[in-house]
């Protein structure tokens, strides 16, 4: 009994060896390089400036923190190549608490949709201030294949 236990435990845990490495991503950060098979690449403020390789199919999902209440909000800062990524739905927030106020985190999705390689442009500025420089920027290079 106790070997079929220690057989299935084994087998068990190179499953989860075998999907871990399957879902890996592809960052250029320097001489770093990793490849990107998930479904989302969920990508933060630390990863502005950063190349990253996708797939067809899959989506670039893009969290940064935001206040709107205050007016400014983060938008795509020229039109992204819609041959290879196209944005889906909204601009999305989410609050970090209930207070009349708050700030929290602004989500922009894009699929990929064609291979290629794309730029993504965003600025944290009030759109109706046209003048001004935004009070933040983001930007990241996104090959697909």
């Amino acid at each position: 009994m106790w070997n079929r236990t220690a057989i299935l435990l084994a087998a068990l845990v190179l499953g989860l060896v075998v999907i871990a490495t399957s879902f890996s991503g592809c960052i250029e950060n320097g001489s770093e390089t990793e490849t990107y098979l998930s479904e989302e690449l969920i990508l933060g403020a630390e990863d502005a400036g950063d190349v990253f390789d996708v797939e067809k199919g899959q989506f670039v999902v893009i969290n940064l923190e935001a206040n709107p209440t205050t007016g400014y909000t983060w938008e795509v800062k020229e039109p992204v190549d819609e041959l290879i990524l196209k944005r889906v739905g909204d601009i999305e927030f989410d609050p970090e608490s209930e207070l009349i106020g708050a700030g929290g985190m602004q989500t922009i999705r894009f699929e990929v949709i064609d291979e290629g390689q794309a730029t993504i442009e965003l600025v944290y500025h009030r759109p109706w201030e046209t003048d001004v420089e935004p009070l933040e920027t983001f930007s990241v290079q996104i090959t697909s294949r």
